[in-house]
């Protein structure tokens, strides 16, 4: 009999909807006629679980007494002798109750599946063995319920179930996975946002292990050999061409794979002038680097093997990572390349990647900046053929017996002067037609070995040979010229369309602007210097490269300068820039000129912001002045006047009642006056926290003082460890806490102030029941003088929540507003534990992760 196949639900985290996703299956199964029994579902008092299990036959659970209690569990016998084609087996790292046929429920499967029975489970991410230790120091709760890694990871099939943190709290906080008396609890402890983030990557991670390992049986059952490798740090030689993208991928692939991974994309330019490279190419390759979690560099150097292994070097690289050629198979004749020169002298400790792409073999185009310089190298190729060459064909064809003629000779000479021409330009083509012309007078043109002709016929061809050659050596000259100026311009172009698009979209900043510069010219310093008046010294607006140089005064120091207006100049220094190249940096100093007064205007525009938000506050505090301060002092002023009037004969009652009015009107005074003396220090920056071991129970209570009796329950454990507060700070926030929440709490419902340890932080939360906070307004409570809603004038100058935030940041605490499940919300103040004091774990039961 055919062994059966096991499907598991891996869930992320508790109640993503593992068992809502398995009773799906089952209910798809058995649409398809497919013979679907339930073992074993737990529904944990779920509605909508509940209601999944309608429709689908169920197997009569075993009962079993254990210490004068009755448990059920999953009758393995009934299920075989059922002998269903699918068995559905809920919560697949349960334990057993003592008696039963098996320890763990993981093993009752595996009979059902020797049975041939197909089996669909049920696991939490939590209960694989391996994690019990990460999950512990995650969330604080030792997870007493495990199941072996490898009986997860012999399933034939596992889906993740999954779901974001925030949709997990939106289900706890609708009461659909735990009793609404547990949701408080398990909210502000286990079903953390952070605990479940951390929940969900583990889980994401195991799953893509799992995926590798389904992925390396594939290759070896086909027998494709691949190397998958992850180092440290792999470093990205870019050309600047479209294939970089490509390799930049491939490269933060390759990093994925190992934990602290690091990609470094390197560019070397030519220092003789423009990038051979696009310049928004290079900025999209930049850009992609940057999202991946790399880093771009810019390297100088002549020598680009040389550069990149030194680069490479340099940042203890272990790998580097390059694109198979772009040359034509005929363009190898000028070098191996690239590629290959690394990968020869990388040595043992450095693996070179070639990595192929769709831009291989189809030429590497024409150099985008070189200008008219052919390179030293192709020069001295252009005078070794138009001098040697025809040197050697002269011994070669003279060595002949018999001879191709006269004429072919012409044309042999000529090819090499075209050659020449090609690689070295005019002049060696020049001193190739020259040597030629000597070379066949002398050797090939009758009487041999001797400067005279005989025949005026030779005569001719011997001349027009010479302007044959002479015109084919300037028309490709000028051809070669012609190509590297449209090169240049197009270059030029592509720096002159970035730059406008940077200015339209208002991107670069001056020191980014200045680095381009630098980084485009291959200069080591660039500087925009600028000065008031014709007499005044020059100072450094912005300045990029040569950190250890001497710093530029005056542009007259620099190498090359670019006047930009009448008081302002571009410097760089490095080398002198040829005439070509000064048009393009006219546009990056005007440029840069831009961006300056832009970032001028934009901290004027800030420095208005700032003036306008103070005018702003000033008016909210006039207001306050106006209004919210003068309510009381009337009150207060009413009540002094009516028990001074010699008018009236005011009983003891109305006495207490008007002195009881004066009193609360100075103490609402009195609290406006200190929320405001508070705002006022900290926007100045005078509070100085005295930081010192307090319990909460000993500061709390107090803050409690301003509110009537009977409004606020308490919840604050004993066990809780020492916090490292400023007492009167901390009393001050928890008072101006609790009174918001009380003020917007219904009538007859008390507010809740709760506290609890997770971790090295302590939790203080204060939840009302009142009309709460849209979730786009939650920063914006906690700026002064903001009162969210029709709240009606004199309730206060909305400055009580900007204090405690402020007194809480003050501390090294956080404070931040949540949704109070089932209505309302809730301020969680998060204060750090004092050290030396072991935090507490929440106690939760081992079956609220199922």
């Amino acid at each position: 009999m055919a062994r059966g196949k096991l499907r598991i639900y891996l869930g992320a985290a508790p109640g993503v909807g593992k068992t809502y996703a398995m009773l799906s299956e089952a209910h798809r199964r058995v649409e398809r006629g497919t013979d679907v029994v339930v073992a074993f579902v737990e529904h944990h008092g779920r509605p909508r679980t509940e209601v999944m299990l309608h429709g689908l036959e169920q197997i009569r659970r075993r009962e079993l007494a254990y210490r004068d209690t009755v448990f059920t569990e999953m009758d393995v016998d009934a299920v075989l002798e059922r002998d269903p084609a699918v068995a559905l087996v809920d919560e697949l790292a349960h334990t057993n109750v003592p008696g039963s046929r098996n320890g763990k429920r993981w093993q009752d499967i595996e009979e059902l599946l020797e049975a041939g029975i197909d089996v669909i489970s049920t696991v939490n991410i939590q209960h694989l063995e391996s994690l019990g230790d990460v999950v512990e120091s995650i969330t604080g709760v030792r997870q007493r319920e495990t199941v072996p890694d490898e009986v997860v990871r012999r399933a034939d099939q596992i889906e993740l179930v999954d779901m974001s943190p925030q949709a997990i709290r939106r289900r706890m906080a609708h009461g659909n996975i735990y009793q609404p008396d547990k949701v408080d609890a398990a909210l502000s402890n286990y079903f953390r946002p952070g605990n479940l983030t951390a929940l969900r990557e583990l889980a994401l991670l195991w799953v893509a292990d799992r995926v590798d390992e389904y992925l390396q049986e594939y290759r070896a059952e086909h027998s494709i050999r691949s190397t998958w490798q992850a180092r440290e740090r792999i470093v990205v030689g870019l050309t600047g061409g479209p294939e970089g993208r490509t390799l930049i991928r491939r490269a933060a692939r390759m990093a994925a794979k190992g934990s602290g991974s690091e990609v470094l994309a390197v560019y070397i330019a030519r220092s003789d002038g423009l990038t051979s490279a696009s310049p928004k190419e290079l900025a999209l390759q930049r850009t992609l680097v940057e999202d991946l979690g790399g880093t771009f560099h810019h390297v100088i150097g002549d020598d680009i093997p040389s550069a990149l292994l030194e680069f490479a070097r340099g940042v203890n690289a272990t790998q580097i990572v390059l694109g198979s050629s772009r040359r034509k198979t005929w363009q190898y004749v000028f070098g191996p390349g690239v590629g290959a020169t690394v990968a020869r002298e990388s040595g043992p400790d450095l693996d070179v990647h070639i990595v192929t792409h769709d831009e291989v073999a189809k030429g590497r185009g024409l150099p985008v900046a070189r200008g008219a310089r052919l390179g030293r190298t192709r020069i001295i190729a252009g005078w070794l053929v138009g001098v040697a060459g025809p040197v050697l064909l002269s011994l070669l064809l003279t060595g002949m017996v018999n001879g191709p003629g006269l004429a072919n000779d012409v044309l042999l000479f000529l090819f090499l002067t075209v050659v020449a021409a090609l690689l070295g330009g005019q002049l060696p083509a020049l001193a190739s037609a020259a040597v030629g012309s000597l070379l066949l007078n002398f050797y090939f043109t009758p009487p041999t070995h001797t400067l005279t002709v005989d025949d005026p016929k030779n005569i001719v061809a011997i001349v027009i040979f010479f302007a044959v050659a002479v015109s084919v050596a300037s028309v490709v000259d000028l051809a070669a010229r012609r190509t590297h100026q449209a090169a240049r311009l197009r270059a030029e172009s592509e720096i002159l369309s970035f730059l406008a698009g940077s200015v339209l979209r208002g991107e670069t900043t001056l020191d980014a602007l200045l680095e381009r510069v630098r980084e485009t010219f291959g200069m080591e310093t660039v500087a925009l210097l600028e000065r008031a008046g014709d007499v005044e010294p020059w100072t450094c607006a912005g300045r990029a490269g040569g950190d250890h140089g001497k710093p530029l005064l005056r542009p007259e120091d620099a190498d090359v300068d670019m006047p930009v207006g009448d008081h302002m100049a571009l410097a760089l220094t490095g080398r002198v820039l040829p005439a070509e190249d000064r048009r393009v940096l006219a546009a990056f100093a005007a440029q840069a000129a831009v961006v300056l007064d832009r970032q001028r205007l934009v901290g004027e525009a800030e420095r208005a912001r700032e003036l306008a938000e103070g005018n702003r506050i000033r008016t909210a505090l006039l207001a306050a002045v106006s209004h919210d301060l003068r309510t009381p002092l009337a009150s207060i002023k009413a009540s002094v006047t009516s028990l001074r009037s010699d008018d009236v004969a005011w009983s003891e009652e109305d006495e207490a009642e008007l002195l009881a009015g004066i009193e609360a009107g100075a103490d609402r005074l009195d609290h406006l006056v200190g929320n405001l003396l508070d705002m006022s220090r900290l926007q100045t920056g005078t509070v100085t926290p005295l930081i010192r071991e307090i319990d909460l129970d000993e500061v709390v209570p107090m803050a409690l003082g301003g509110v009537p009796e009977g409004s606020v329950s308490l919840d604050i454990p004993e066990e809780l460890p020492i916090v490292a507060v400023d007492p009167g700070l901390l009393e001050r926030s928890v008072a101006n806490l609790v009174e918001n929440a009380v003020k917007y709490s219904p009538d007859g419902t008390q507010v809740l102030v709760s506290a609890s340890a997770l971790g090295d932080r302590v939790e203080l939360r204060i939840a009302d029941r009142g009309p709460g906070v849209p979730d786009s307004a939650k920063d914006r409570i906690f700026e002064p003088f903001q009162r969210y809603g029709d709240v009606p004038r004199g309730a206060g100058v909305g400055l009580g929540l900007a204090v405690a935030r402020g007194f809480a940041e003050a501390m090294g605490g956080t404070l931040a507003a949540e949704d109070t499940p089932g209505g309302g919300m809730t301020m969680v103040l998060t204060l750090r534990a004092a050290a030396g004091r072991p935090p507490a774990r929440p106690d939760l039961p081992a079956r609220a992760t199922t």
